[in-house]
């Protein structure tokens, strides 16, 4: 491969920036709604009288939805037209927002979070398709999805910030309602933008690969949040529910493998810098969500600050990742990659331990200072393996690639959520089994609530005795963070040292490969 390759390529003109401008928008949304609702879970679990379990799946199903349909709308978009898709999923979120934001019980907003989930599905691969189809020189698309993931990241930043403003003058449903001139927007300018792109050769869907997929995925996810969060109920049937999801997965598997057209190309899993990226981001991902979660209660509810002011004490956790993802394009030209993504992860590693010496008295510029440092280090690896899985797609499979991404940041955030979730909560929970106060052992949320009916004194207790023990759970969750970073690590060391030292490596073997040149072959070829 010569060093003309990437230049080969025909280059994006103004209107392909403009429709990347237009494609920044649903990724602002996504990024905006879950940052949003961190900040408003205690006020809507107090007015709608939320459980602890009813909290957990308000804040998990959005992403379970998601990851369940990102494949199968990958492939729906590749079939019908990514713009189309887009399109219909803008609709649909609009709609589902407005559902949520004006709820009136747990379940009622449960289910909008699910249609949430499905609109959203639409959404991530059809952007990243989109990018990948519009942007064909390497060197391009390497800027483009580094200006896609600050977006993305930005948004998440910004979105505790507008979303704190809005609950400290509105209702906890406006959080939900930031989504809605945004996609009204995409619906205008889309069709004016972006080029439409589909596979003419691609087949219809598998409807039986949908549905295991499905039913492979939330058994599996129910029973595991059921068991770390030991909540009164059978615990063989969590692992009947694991079991029963397992099962599925093997049978979706199987499928794959006979069908000539899957919903999912499993073949791809072969390439070992593939499958180990998405395996990096999913794990990542996990961890990085479950503290964000923790940390965001942490400044709320054990600091006692309003929602404006704790919204800007989580904007340098979006800006950490937003800033870690532009500049590791820079960086690479200087470096090579795989010292990039290790310092990065062990930057991030740092950034743990120190949430794992975070008590109840802590600052909130401690508690910040620290996920930001987690964010910073991890932004280059989503950086290169995004770019990584999806530049190695042909154009016509573009939206299968980049569904698989997503899944696997997607999957593990919301898995993160789940399990890092459950774990702080059961370690609170542990925490606060002495107490006299029944109704304040479920959650914080809920001992601040009941501490502002005592007397002042035994308010005092209380609230001492939740912070202390909510504060163990963010340390307890800080340590696993660190175990699945320090994995995380052990697992790109193997696999760069690996490639490196393949036999048909040849004279080149010695040197660290970059994945921009090795999009850039596959493009031409």
């Amino acid at each position: 491969m010569s060093d003309t390759t990437p230049d080969a390529a025909p280059l994006a003109g103004r209107r392909e920036w403009l429709g990347l401008a237009a494609l920044a928008l649903p990724t602002l949304l996504v990024a905006f709604d879950i940052g949003g609702l961190f900040l408003a879970l205690p006020h809507l679990s107090a007015d709608l009288h939320a459980t602890g379990t009813e909290q957990l799946w308000i804040t998990d199903i959005y992403g379970f939805m998601l990851a369940g349909f990102l494949i199968t709308m990958g492939t729906l978009g590749d079939r019908i037209g990514r713009r189309k898709l887009l399109m219909i999923g803008a609709a649909g979120f609009f709609a589902a927002s407005l559902l949520a934001a004006f709820s009136t019980s747990p379940l009622e907003l449960i289910i909008a979070r699910a249609l949430l989930g499905v609109a959203g599905a639409t959404l991530s691969p059809s952007t990243l398709a989109l990018i990948s189809n519009m942007f064909r020189n390497p060197k391009q698309m390497t800027m483009a999805i580094s200006l896609w993931a600050f977006c993305q990241f930005g948004g998440a930043a910004f979105g505790p910030v507008v979303g704190g403003l809005l609950l400290q003058h509105f209702w906890w449903g406006s959080v939900f309602l930031l989504g809605t001139p945004v996609m009204l927007l995409l619906l205008i300018v889309g069709p004016i933008l972006l080029p439409e792109y589909r596979d003419p050769e691609a087949k219809s869907i598998d409807l039986a690969s949908v549905v295991l997929s499905l039913v492979a995925i939330l058994p599996v996810i129910y029973g595991i949040k059921q068991l770390a969060v030991g909540s009164g109920s059978s615990p063989a049937i969590a692992i009947a529910a694991i079991v029963v999801g397992a099962g599925f997965a093997i049978a979706f598997a199987r499928r794959q493998l006979r069908l000539p057209n899957p919903l999912l190309d499993l073949r791809l899993f072969r390439n070992i810098r593939f499958s180990s990226s998405l395996l990096a981001m999913l794990l990542a991902s996990g961890s990085l969500a479950g503290l964000g979660l923790m940390t965001s209660q942490f400044i709320q509810s054990v600091l006692g600050m309003q929602p404006a002011k704790a919204g800007l004490w989580q904007a340098p956790t979006g800006l950490g990742i937003a800033i870690g993802v532009m500049v590791t394009p820079a960086i690479i030209q200087k470096v090579q990659q795989s010292t990039v993504i290790i310092g990065g992860l062990t930057l991030c590693a740092v950034g743990m331990i120190l949430l794992s010496t975070v008590n109840s008295h802590s600052s909130a510029a401690l508690v910040s200072a620290s996920v930001a440092l987690c964010a910073l280090g991890i932004g280059p690896l989503f950086m290169l393996g995004t770019n990584l899985v999806v530049g190695s797609a042909p154009p016509e499979k573009a939206g299968s690639a980049a569904s698989m991404s997503e899944t696997a940041n997607v999957f593990g955030s919301t898995l993160g959520l789940a399990l890092l979730g459950s774990v702080g909560a059961a370690v609170y929970q542990s925490g606060m089994a002495g107490s006299a106060v029944t109704g304040a052992k479920q959650t914080l949320a809920d001992a601040v609530a009941a501490a502002a009916k005592l007397p002042a004194d035994q308010s005092h207790s209380l609230l001492t005795t939740a912070r202390n023990a909510f504060s163990d759970g963010l340390n307890v969750v800080a340590v696993s963070g660190i175990v699945i970073i320090a994995t995380v690590l052990i697992l790109t060391w193997t696999t760069l040292r690996q490639k490196a030292a393949a036999p048909d490596a040849g004279a080149e073997a010695s040197t660290d490969p970059d994945p921009i040149a090795e999009h850039a072959a596959v493009t031409e070829s």
